[in-house]
């Protein structure tokens, strides 16, 4: 069993859909001959020609709009976007078209697309190569928008989201493409979207985080766990729509919440999370819940990307924070 990165466990979910279902393509900007900036469609090409794997101009409008195209007819196309950053010239097509084809045809057309693209920050690079927007896209109707947060969900994920009917916005965390490795079996199981993963069991607080700040949550709750505080960690795998009854059904047994989210404090993803948790669990709640997030500026370049990133310090200082409430 091959022992894979994020990255790595990214093309073999491709390949492997690519030879099962023959209506699956590839395209955007260099993922043909160069293999994509990040190398994740390295090869494909090679194996199932230009006519699967297409490399298009820079025009990221192009690309959505001639995958909606596609999708239409009964294809299944797999878009990258170069980095999330540039998405912005895409997004009447995504969010005025993708998203709303379903309910405009009243169920006649749908759309079985994914929108591949490496997000957040971590890379010192400048600021439209490090956004964090996932918001954007959970705010739309229409549209599911999932964030791997390891290699092992990475290729259960992304099997799920060529599969699913509708269009899929799926992020990938570009920080965490090389830093951790998964032993995966190219089995062509899909994970299931709309669904947390609970990655540690607890019974003082709850951690709910995704994507890259999952690996800040994990090491900051075995951080606590020597200071004698049990946290419940929590990957919310699908941001939209997200699985909130697994999040209230920790809550009630911890009565604590802390949302991890590099993103930025207001508008967000973590504030929805928050504001249902007041909603639905406020008698259960021995606490306000904590927001760890990234500031409501841009993303500040190179190394001052750690003073903008949620850091184990942080998140650790927000769960004792919680924990002192009385």
């Amino acid at each position: 069993m091959p022992t894979l990165t994020l990255i790595e466990a990214v093309t073999l979910a491709l390949d492997h859909e690519m030879g099962r279902d023959k209506e699956v393509v590839i395209l955007g900007e260099d993922v043909g001959r160069n293999g994509g900036v990040f190398r994740a469609t390295d090869g494909l090409q090679d194996k199932y020609g230009d006519q699967r794997v297409l490399d298009t101009p820079l025009a990221e409008a192009m690309i959505a709009g001639l995958s909606i195209g596609m999708a239409t007819q009964g294809m299944k196309p797999v878009a990258e976007i170069q980095f999330m950053g540039f998405v912005f010239p895409a997004l009447n097509q995504i969010l005025g078209a993708a998203a709303r084809m379903r309910n405009r045809t009243r169920g006649r057309l749908h759309l079985p697309m994914v929108v591949r693209m490496p997000y957040g920050g971590g890379i010192h690079a400048p600021e439209h190569h490090s956004e964090s927007t996932e918001a954007i896209f959970a705010h739309t109707p229409g549209l599911r928008v999932v964030v791997p947060s390891n290699p092992s969900r990475a290729y259960g994920l992304l099997l799920a989201a060529i599969r699913d009917p509708d269009p899929v916005i799926f992020l990938e965390p570009k920080r965490i493409y090389r830093i951790v490795k998964h032993e995966i079996e190219d089995d062509g199981e899909a994970y299931p979207l709309d669904t947390c993963f609970v990655d540690r069991q607890g019974d003082d607080v709850t951690f709910v985080a995704w994507g890259a700040m999952m690996h800040e949550t994990l090491l900051a709750a075995e951080m606590l766990a020597k200071e004698g505080v049990s946290a419940e960690v929590i990957d919310l795998a699908t941001v939209a729509p997200y699985d909130v009854e697994t999040i209230i059904e920790s809550v009630e047994k911890t009565g604590r919440c802390v949302i991890v989210a590099e993103a930025v404090r207001t508008g967000g993803v973590a504030s929805d999370i928050a504001a249902e948790l007041a909603e639905r669990c406020l008698l259960s709640l021995i606490a306000p819940v904590g927001r760890v997030t990234g500031y409501d500026t841009i993303m500040p370049y190179a190394k001052l990307e750690g003073r903008y990133l949620p850091s184990v310090d942080r998140i650790a200082d927000e769960a004792r924070k919680v924990m002192a409430f009385s």
